[in-house]
């Protein structure tokens, strides 16, 4: 049976956010968000490990963030984008999995997921022959601005979705993926995409949101808030 399988990508230095330290390390209600996106999948059954890929250089992470969690394991193999850092974390883990274990990939600075949510998306794509990803159906009108910064064009937005994470594929499928793209994708289903595969939509939820501004902390902590209201 296959077994799930989670890759945290946290290399990066979060120079969007403009503060002291990369963005996975902030505080949110008195924890780093990547502590709590590690806890999540700590408490899950179904998962069997937590591979969490760092840049070599990384001053920040401190091993209380595990609290003795016996699934997680640290790897010092980021790449300088996401994709290498995700492509190093598959070849470090090679010999702990299958070629039909499936992967999760969640970003360090989404700490809102819930059990609750990821049970969804792993029941949603356990038997799914591709896999596929949490996503948000777009809900605000897109403008398309030119070099000016004014509107070029209103772009429909029917049947298109806002991608989150977990994206979750087979570990052999998501490897050649990201092997063979040409360049670098945004995330790991254009990779399987460019493969010319179609991978499912699980809807997600707001709350699951990728803290990239500051602002992001105060969002999610309120929703957070309001939830255990």
């Amino acid at each position: 049976m296959a077994r799930f399988h989670v890759i945290i990508p946290a290399a990066g230095s979060g120079s969007r956010m403009g503060a002291g330290a990369p963005k996975q390390y902030l505080s949110l209600n008195g924890k780093s968000l990547i502590q709590r996106v590690i806890e999540v999948f700590d408490s899950a059954t179904k998962i069997s490990s937590i591979n969490i890929i760092l840049s070599a250089d990384d001053t920040h992470w401190s091993s209380t963030y595990l609290n003795a969690s016996s699934k997680s394991q640290v790897h010092y193999c980021g790449g300088n984008t996401r994709a290498i850092t995700v492509l190093n974390g598959l070849i470090a883990i090679e010999a702990q999995v299958a070629a039909d274990d499936w992967i999760l990939v969640h970003d360090a600075a989404r700490p809102g997921l819930t059990n609750q949510l990821l049970n969804h998306l792993l029941t949603t794509l356990e038997n799914d022959s591709v896999g596929g990803l949490l996503a948000l159906p777009l809900a605000d009108t897109l403008k398309r601005a030119d070099t000016e910064q004014r509107v070029s064009a209103t772009v429909p937005r029917v049947d298109l979705w806002q991608a989150q994470t977990p994206q979750m594929f087979r570990y052999a499928t998501l490897k050649e993926a990201l092997i063979q793209f040409n360049g670098s994708p945004t995330d790991e289903a254009e990779a399987v995409e460019a493969l010319g595969l179609k991978p499912q939509l699980v809807a997600g939820e707001l709350r699951n949101l990728k803290v990239t501004y500051l602002q992001d902390l105060a969002v999610v902590s309120a929703l957070m808030h309001s939830e255990k209201k």
